[in-house]
């Protein structure tokens, strides 16, 4: 039991956040391309499906992560008692872990055609390496936004067996919701990795936050808008798109203070009803 305890709190089981940011994208992408004149039963098996794999990939990440950070989580108050970090959990047992988890989630993927089982498995470089960016550059967040929203493609490619236009803008709109949900996260641990000397958006724009966030989110605003008229959503899509709109912009940038840590990760959790009142709205926009 205290081994299972460990292996839950290694791969963050009890925050459901990061696996969640994770399954939308891939439902957004799935539900654009679904016809449900069709039966329902593929839909709910393939975001069953989407569900897992979310689970399963975000928590392979994280032991990653957690591998390749263990010297740095040391030294930041917040991780510093994660289980690798602590020595509770050794590198070797962390391994296997992961490549259990993998191997799950290969099983998961094989359900799925040809085009986007290969697809799928050329994202792994990207999922194993995001880990790495934060020592190198200020944008390790923009990694996060191509790794964490690719399931977008691959909802899309799961119904069509081809990448087109659609799916592909909606995707460059959900890379920069993480770049602004993800910049939000990091301000929780800006002096810590300032000290230590690790880089990210939270730290090149801490005087501009709100200036950066505002343009990530119009970005992804226009979008939202854009895929509408090219997939010919009704009338209801655009009314009800304004809740979105007011969430990011009424809700999390008003009360986004950087200096409350807090405050920081309520606005980061409050993502996961984003990307529900998002897939709702693509559902209205296509049914009704």
């Amino acid at each position: 039991m205290k081994q299972l305890s460990l292996f839950i709190e290694l791969i963050r089981l009890k925050k459901p956040i990061g696996f969640m940011l994770l399954f939308w994208p891939c439902a957004w992408g799935l539900t654009i391309a679904y016809n449900f004149q069709n039966s329902l039963d593929l839909y709910f098996f393939y975001i069953v499906l989407f569900f897992l794999g979310s689970v399963l990939m975000r928590s392979a990440g994280c032991i990653v992560n957690d591998i390749f950070d263990k010297d740095f989580d040391k030294k930041v108050l917040r991780t510093k008692n994660r289980p690798i970090a602590s020595g509770r959990i050794t590198v070797n047992v962390a391994i296997i872990y992961s490549c259990i988890l993998c191997l799950l989630a290969l099983l998961v993927l094989l359900n799925f055609n040809y085009f986007t089982i290969i697809l799928a498995l050329g994202s792994m470089p990207l999922a194993f390496t995001y880990p790495l960016m934060k020592r190198f550059t200020y944008w390790p967040q923009l990694f996060l936004g191509i790794t964490f929203n690719y399931g977008l493609i691959l909802g899309w490619t799961s119904i069509f067996s081809q990448i087109d236009l659609i799916p592909l803008i909606l995707y460059i709109g959900a890379i920069f919701w993480t770049l602004g949900y993800d910049t939000i996260y990091g301000y929780q641990d800006i002096k810590d990795d300032e000290i230590i000397g690790l880089k990210s958006t939270s730290i090149k724009f801490k005087n501009k936050a709100k200036q950066f966030l505002l343009s990530c989110y119009f970005i992804l605003i226009f979008t939202l808008i854009l895929i509408g008229f090219m997939m010919d959503f009704n009338k209801y899509y655009y009314f009800f798109l304004t809740i979105p709109f007011f969430h990011l912009f009424f809700y999390q940038i008003k009360t986004f203070d950087s200096k409350k840590p807090s405050d920081c990760l309520n606005v980061f959790k409050s993502n996961n009803m984003f990307g529900l009142i998002v897939l709702i709205n693509i559902l209205i926009g296509k049914n009704f």
